[in-house]
């Protein structure tokens, strides 16, 4: 695929492509029709057929070209496959635009510091385990770095102190950047100010700017609730402190949380008595 690819790229081969899809044609004729010279030609007809794209055969003096539409169709089932893959729903591109659009209606709102303040946001997850097991998976540092970011994110370092006062430091990087190599996606800062075991935790975080500011302070408030199924749980985002700056994170909280908690409700859903606190970063 690569050496077709690489003979599709040169426009003066891709003119002789669409030249020969009329019709096969003698190597005076082609290079007439492209307004090339000959020898030039013949070397472009030449890298097509090692690539698989034309066919040639002599006839007396001449050497006619022809087409095979195989490879096409090959390049375009391929490409088409490509095209499902990044056009699947729910999927990742779908997530991209979404968070474009957002991001452009966040950006035209953020006109002066305080510009969000006030702004909430509400989750509900009914997860498949006991408010015992939901509780740990929010507080045990092993198990919470497992789920706290969006699907294409990983913690990297994290430390949450779960009593009130508690200090909170998040940081993450792209879920495929395993060795470091590319820059922190995002780091956050916050504490934690409530904690009834089982029950309810509220915590205040804070994303960082480049220039390491705050962004703004998200007021977290986590409360569980036991079913007959499992546990209810409702979170309450709100915003206050935001600066100009904060739009970019504000466009992505509904989704990147959302999934955040998708991710949760998975893992609890696979193994609803899991007690393995081993982290998996």
């Amino acid at each position: 695929m690569d050496v077709l690819l690489t003979a599709l790229a040169d426009p003066a081969r891709w003119r002789l492509v669409s030249l020969l899809a009329e019709r096969p044609r003698p190597v005076g004729v082609l290079a007439q029709l492209a307004g090339a010279r000959q020898p030039q030609t013949t070397k472009h007809l030449q890298t097509l057929e090692r690539a698989g794209v034309v066919t040639s055969q002599r006839t007396g003096q001449r050497r006619i070209y022809a087409l095979r539409p195989a490879a096409l169709r090959e390049l375009a089932a391929t490409l088409s496959r490509l095209a499902d893959t990044a056009d699947q729903a729910g999927g990742p591109r779908e997530t991209y635009d979404r968070y474009g659009r957002s991001l452009h209606t966040e950006r035209a709102r953020a006109g002066e510091s305080g510009w969000a303040d006030g702004r909430s946001f509400t989750f509900l997850r009914s997860l498949t385990a006991h408010p015992e097991l939901v509780w740990r998976h929010l507080t045990d540092t092993a198990l919470l770095a497992r789920w706290w970011t969006p699907d294409d994110l990983r913690v990297c370092e994290l430390v949450f102190e779960a009593r009130p006062g508690g200090r909170i430091t998040l940081e993450y990087r792209d879920i495929e950047d395993t060795d470091g190599s590319d820059q922190i996606a995002g780091r956050g800062t916050g504490t934690v100010d409530d904690v009834r075991p089982g029950e309810r935790l509220a915590y205040r975080l804070s994303p960082l700017l480049p220039d390491g500011g705050l962004a703004f302070t998200a007021h977290v408030d986590l409360n569980l609730r036991s079913t007959d199924t499992g546990t209810d749980l409702d979170v309450h985002y709100r915003i206050t402190d935001s600066t100009v700056d904060s739009a970019d994170f504000i466009a992505g909280i509904e989704i990147g949380f959302g999934q955040s908690l998708d991710k949760l409700a998975a893992i609890l859903a696979a193994d609803p008595h899991n007690t393995d606190t081993r982290s998996t970063t």
